[in-house]
């Protein structure tokens, strides 16, 4: 069985769009960054990383529930490299996902079978990783980086 998700997109003007997600959600509104456009809303790279993002702190939250671990919160920073293709236009080249998680590793007895399975688990940045690569780095309440 396949799911579908489906969004709606409208133009507005120059390059601002509203984005209908159905259902009770509302509207969206997105724009191309200054020069060519408002900035009036996250841009389409932007929302890129906000899925690929949401989606591996939702896997993590996910694995972490499976294996019985409490992080005490958990947050992430993305970020993606833009570089031109050979055709000189824009692409993202690579992105960038820093995971924290409120605990330390050590108060986390089982987090070694939470960091082999989480990414995994991420609809999102696995469907991406197929054409760009996906660097996840995730770091414990000390600061330590566990992967």
């Amino acid at each position: 069985m396949s799911d579908l998700a489906t969004i709606r997109i409208r133009h507005v003007e120059d390059y601002r769009f509203l984005v209908d997600f159905g259902s009770s959600l509302g509207e969206l509104a997105v724009d191309e960054a200054p020069p060519i456009g408002g900035g009036d809303g996250p841009s389409p790279e932007q929302l890129l990383l906000a899925g690929v993002a949401n989606c591996l702190v939702a896997s993590m939250t996910f694995a972490l529930g499976k294996f019985r671990q409490d992080a005490r919160g958990l947050s992430a920073e993305a970020s993606c490299q833009i570089g031109r293709n050979a055709e000189g236009r824009l692409r993202i080249e690579s992105v960038e996902v820093s995971m924290l998680l409120g605990a330390k590793a050590a108060e986390l007895d089982r987090i070694d079978r939470v960091l082999d399975q989480f990414e995994r688990f991420c609809t999102v940045s696995e469907s991406v990783k197929q054409g760009v690569p996906v660097l996840v780095k995730v770091w414990d309440g000390a600061g330590d980086r566990l992967r």
